[in-house]
């Protein structure tokens, strides 16, 4: 009996060793190394990928800084189409406006006859410029100021020692002005330094 169990672990552990063996042989075996060619298809799709997603970014910013815009142009227009709707309208009032301002100057206010017609025309004028004042209509009644070309338009040049040159002399119609926008520029005597006498 004793020998039958010895023949018996005998073969057990013949049948053990090659196994063993073997399994130490694969334990002990380096790992295989990529393919040099996988590995750079792989770092080319993503490279690929990196270039498409700054892309795609770049779109995304882009498309964003034109909505912007946009955004901007449209309430700009708005503001100006709010501020300038009254464009045309408050030209058309500019006459209106002299013909008061005229009748006034020709009136004879010492006259008693005429005293009532001349206030009654001061507080019709009064009125009227107060009003349009509410929506942004301003004269432009520059007296004494320097000549600006967008805002003036110079009827004469006068010579004049006592001012200096490119100065205004004299009104001789207020301009009007829409929210900062001139609608009538004021028509101007300027003055212009006095002629160098060339024979002295």
């Amino acid at each position: 009996m004793s020998s039958k169990h010895h023949q018996v672990d005998a073969e057990q552990a013949a049948e053990q060793e090659p196994l063993t063996a073997d399994t130490e042989a694969s334990a002990g075996t380096e790992p295989t190394q990529p393919d040099a060619a996988y590995v750079a298809g792989l770092e080319q799709q993503l490279a690929d990928a990196t270039a498409s997603a700054q892309a795609e970014k770049d779109n995304a910013l882009r498309a964003l800084a034109e909505m912007e815009n946009l955004r901007r142009r449209a309430a700009q227009d708005v503001e100006k189409a709010q501020k300038f709707a009254l464009e045309k309208f408050a030209g058309e009032l500019l006459p209106v406006i002299d013909s008061l301002e005229r009748a006034l100057e020709h009136t004879d206010k010492e006259t008693d006859a005429f005293q009532a017609v001349y206030e009654g025309v001061g507080l019709t004028l009064k009125s009227l410029l107060s009003t349009v004042e509410k929506f942004g209509v301003l004269p432009i009644d520059p007296q004494g100021e320097a000549f600006d070309p967008n805002k003036h338009q110079a009827m004469s040049m006068v010579e004049s020692a006592e001012v200096a040159p490119n100065s205004v002399l004299a009104v001789m119609m207020k301009g009007y002005e829409l929210n900062g926008r001139v609608l009538r520029p004021a028509m101007v005597m300027v003055s212009k330094g006095p002629a160098i006498d060339t024979q002295a």
